[in-house]
């Protein structure tokens, strides 16, 4: 709160309260947060390449090939279809269930429940792309 010295009514050294707010200290604090943010924003951010397939029809009398999944339980288990698995032999696992084709035409569709633990998630992202298995679909699912 500030003082107002002089002014009408009153002695010479009346001190009055003065009931207006001080806006340039607000404006200060304002423009240093402003820029803090500005700052920090960009180094937030992460950059994962999205290659999204064209929205093509595939034609009417060729045999679609069944997906690959891998599902993450919140248990921390690991199943390639049905087949259950461990993280150090995800890529030999999911090379003997795709038939040994070359990794980098594969697509893989991971799903995961709501429950799991980010780290979890990520291992098993990280040994899919060490092991060049770079097309992965992230599988969303309704939880209502």
């Amino acid at each position: 709160m500030g003082a107002k010295l002089g002014g009408g009514g009153g002695g010479r050294y009346t001190v009055e309260q003065n009931a207006d707010i001080n806006v340039t200290p607000f404006v200060d604090v304002m423009l240093v947060l402003l820029i803090i943010f500005m700052v920090s924003a960009p180094l937030a951010t992460v950059s994962i390449r999205l290659d999204f397939p064209p929205a093509v029809p595939p034609p009417p009398n060729q045999k679609l090939e069944e997906p690959t999944f891998i599902s993450i339980q919140k248990t921390g288990s690991i199943f390639i279809g049905d087949k259950q698995t461990r993280p150090e032999t995800l890529a030999a696992d999911l090379g003997a269930a795709i038939g040994g084709s070359d990794p980098t035409a594969e697509r893989i569709f991971i799903r995961a429940d709501a429950d799991v633990l980010y780290g979890q998630f990520m291992e098993v992202m990280n040994e899919l792309q060490d092991n060049g298995y770079f097309q992965v679909g992230l599988i969303g699912e309704d939880i209502s």
